[in-house]
């Protein structure tokens, strides 16, 4: 049923679901990990805590630290170019999910790609896991069955917790030795955590430290899958409407020229950002969220019980014609010329990070993460898809070209 667009400001201001219906799928990824928006009301820790580790200052800090995951895969590129005489077809996939990985572990972790390896192995098995329990059949107590796949899904939880606290307790270690600075998120969140628990003299005041290996774990997939997804359909599409490609590049060149991007020169990128938006429009890395009501509501003239599950379906919002018009389904920034505000005659129109109070926080980094990656991708290459590409994006946890993203790279 089609809702009216107070309904669905309505609907989006009720708390993330952190439960599937019927099935428990997603509290076997630990109650978070399928979703982007995260509910924080029942966390000991207050909302200005949470924003600081996204605030626009510490951001900024961020930039070097991207810039080395994207000088790293560039290098890579660059000797496989060399090697191919100056082309090279290559699945970009697998790479830029690597330069993901490395972003999140530098910047939330204070490691690398490396390092964390395993964690990001082994939380891409469980979502895959999850993925497939979601396509069969539900009922009740499934997930308690002793299963093959509930028997490695239960093996992955335990051993990601262990090697996630590992990295918690030598982080707080450091902390308490004075080697710890404010380089990474999980040193701002422990130290944002022990500051609700001085000011309130009571331990209980602030995360336990379940709740913080939860959203390290939520970090360590999210950061990584989500923003990987988004420059793979960037590479696509730009592939696809090459004049888009050389608007972009003309525009990079225009604000850089071959120089190092830097954040106020980012901000200041029209094209490079109506293409982005584009992009997460046509291919949102979450297709759906879901919202639970936890009292009575009105939405329009129906009356919603307590408990009720509601779903958003993003995908269809996002092509539906009404909204975006005739051509809802093609590639055009030009919608985005204006800004988001502008690209339709209704708000809640545009949601690849949710909206309205539970927008995802971690939008503003995914989005600068983006934009380095593309610009430096535009500043070293110029590139077209492969002959073998076939355009099927399939939703597995994220919505993603089913057999890869084959793409030939020029060496500009």
């Amino acid at each position: 049923m089609a809702m009216a667009e107070e309904e669905e400001k309505e609907v989006l201001r009720l708390p993330a679901n952190a439960r599937r219906s019927g099935g428990g799928t997603a509290t076997q990824l630990d109650s978070s990990t399928l979703h982007l928006l995260k509910r924080r009301d029942d966390l000991n820790i207050s909302l200005e805590s949470f924003l600081a580790l996204f605030s626009l200052c510490f951001i900024q800090h961020m930039l070097p630290a991207m810039h080395a995951c994207c000088t790293e895969m560039m290098s890579k590129w660059e000797e496989l170019v060399s090697e191919k005489g100056g082309s090279c077809e290559l699945d970009v996939s697998p790479h830029l999910q690597n330069l993901a990985a490395n972003v999140i572990a530098r910047t939330a972790f204070g490691s690398s790609y490396e390092e964390g390896r395993r964690i990001f192995e082994l939380q891409m098995q469980l979502a895959s896991l999850v993925f497939r329990l979601s396509q069969s059949m539900s009922f009740p107590g499934r997930r308690f069955l002793p299963t093959k796949i509930n028997k490695r899904i239960k093996a992955i939880n335990n051993e990601v917790q262990i090697l996630v606290r590992g990295v918690i307790d030598e982080r707080e270690k450091a902390m308490k030795l004075g080697g710890a600075g404010d380089e990474d998120l999980l040193s701002v969140l422990l130290k944002a955590n022990l500051r609700e628990i001085n000011e309130h003299a009571n331990k209980n005041a602030g995360m336990s430290i379940d709740d913080v290996i939860k959203e390290c774990k939520l970090m360590y997939f999210v950061g990584q899958e989500t923003t990987a997804q988004l420059l793979v359909w960037a590479m696509i599409m730009l592939s696809l409407h090459p004049n888009w490609q050389t608007r972009a590049r003309e525009e990079v060149q225009q604000v850089f020229g071959n120089n190092k991007p830097e954040y106020n020169g980012i901000n200041h990128l029209k094209i490079v950002t109506m293409i982005l938006n584009e992009i997460l429009r046509l291919y949102p890395p979450a297709i759906m969220m879901y919202r639970v009501n936890h009292k009575e509501t009105m939405l329009g003239d129906m009356v919603i019980p307590c408990g009720t599950n509601i779903m958003v379906p993003i995908l269809f919002v996002h092509h539906d014609r009404d909204l975006w018009g005739e051509d809802s389904e093609e590639f055009n920034p030009e919608r985005f010329s204006e800004g988001v505000a502008k690209a339709t005659n209704k708000q809640a129109s545009f949601l690849p990070f949710g909206w309205g109070p539970r927008i995802c926080i971690g939008n503003n980094f995914a989005m600068l993460e983006a934009k380095m990656a593309l610009v430096m991708i535009l500043q070293h290459f110029s590139f077209e898809l492969s002959p073998s590409y076939i355009h099927t994006p399939s939703f597995r946890v994220t919505l993603q070209p089913q057999n890869g993203a084959h793409i030939i790279l020029h060496k500009i």
